[in-house]
Parts: structure tokens; sequence; C-alpha cells
């Protein structure tokens, strides 16, 4: 197998293990305790979303430290070895098998999507609740996304996904309108996301 098909595939399986990386850790640590491990619940849960809804407090207030937006400056390197673990093993077992290099391929792309990823989910997660008009704030990936963490603002159950909402479609928590209409935030980076008119 060519290096360069195993950069693509391991491109492609980890963009969506990241997906589904993401939503666990969201879904399973963020919104609540594990044990006495608190510190992801507490941080997240109890801080982040008591601060940050999803109508005008959406967007940081006067008064609300900006440390609240995103993860803790340490974390990062402590998610990114934790997506890029089974990608050393899977390295490590097939090295035999496919080679050398492409085994290095494998851990380096592995390592490389994790840390664009976590890099992707801390800066669209800060743009969405500090908008200044910036360029990615006008694509139309961006609004889709920002409507879609809107909805988990006002559904703490549904829309775990920040970056890329494939674990949401998976595990049947992805929703793409609200379900009753609510006082929404508003904003040119902010798509309408009540429910359609019958």
């Amino acid at each position: 197998m060519s290096v360069v098909i195993t950069v693509i595939a391991t491109l492609a399986v980890g963009i969506l293990y990241a997906s589904v990386f993401e939503w666990t850790l969201h879904k399973y640590l963020m919104h609540r305790p594990l044990g006495n491990f608190r510190y992801p619940f507490e941080a997240h849960t109890l801080t982040h979303h008591r601060l940050f809804k999803a109508d005008h407090s959406y967007h940081l207030q006067e008064g609300v430290e900006r440390r609240k937006i995103r993860m803790a400056w340490w974390n990062g390197s402590v998610l990114v070895l934790m997506v890029t673990t089974p990608f050393a093993f899977v390295a490590l077992l097939l090295r035999g098998i496919i080679g050398l290099y492409e085994a290095g391929a494998v851990l380096a792309t592995g390592f490389s999507v994790a840390a664009c990823y976590y890099l992707a989910y801390e800066y669209l997660h800060w743009c969405m609740h500090l908008p200044r008009s910036r360029r990615i704030e006008r694509s139309r990936i961006f609004r889709r996304l920002n409507g879609h963490h809107v909805l988990h603002h006002r559904y703490m159950g549904m829309n775990f996904n920040v970056v890329l909402p494939f674990a949401d479609a998976l595990f049947g928590t992805l929703l793409l309108r609200a379900r009753k209409p609510f006082a929404q935030v508003r904003g040119p980076a902010v798509p309408d996301v009540q429910p359609q008119a019958p």
C-alpha cells in the first residue's frame, strides 16, 4: 500500500473518528459527572451552559470572562493524545504488514487530524460565542454549524458536535430546528432555527 493511499484512508477515518470522539466526550463527560471525575461536567454544563444559553446570552455578555468560552489550555494536549492513541496502536500492529513508512504515515496523519480537529473545535466555538464579523463567520458552513450549536444550548441532549455533526447524525442526536418557538439569539452569523411553519 502506498503512503499516499495510507494518508488518504487515515485522514478519512480520522475525521469521522474525531467526530465520534467529540460526541462521546461531550455527551458522557461534559454533560454528566463520571463518578468522582466531575471536572468536565462542572466546567462545561455547570459553568459554560449556565452563562451561555440559546437566547441573547449565547454571545459573550459584559461581565462574563472570555475564558469561560474555551476549554482550559492544557486540555488540548490531553485530548489530542487521546485521539491519537488508537492510531498509534494501529500503526504498531500493522507496521509489519503495511510497512514502516505507511505505519509512520498512519501515526503522523492520526496526530495531525487530532490536532487540527481540536483547533477547529476551539476556534469555531470561540467565534460562535464571541462574534466579530470574521471571514469564517460569513461562510454558509459556519452559519449551519452555529445554528447547530445554538440548538445544543437550547436542548443540551442534542447536537453534541461542534465541528462535524457526523456523530450526531449517526447516533440520533441531530436536531435541525427547534421543537417549539423560543427567544433565540440573533446576529448576522446566526441562522433562524425556529420551527418551520406548517
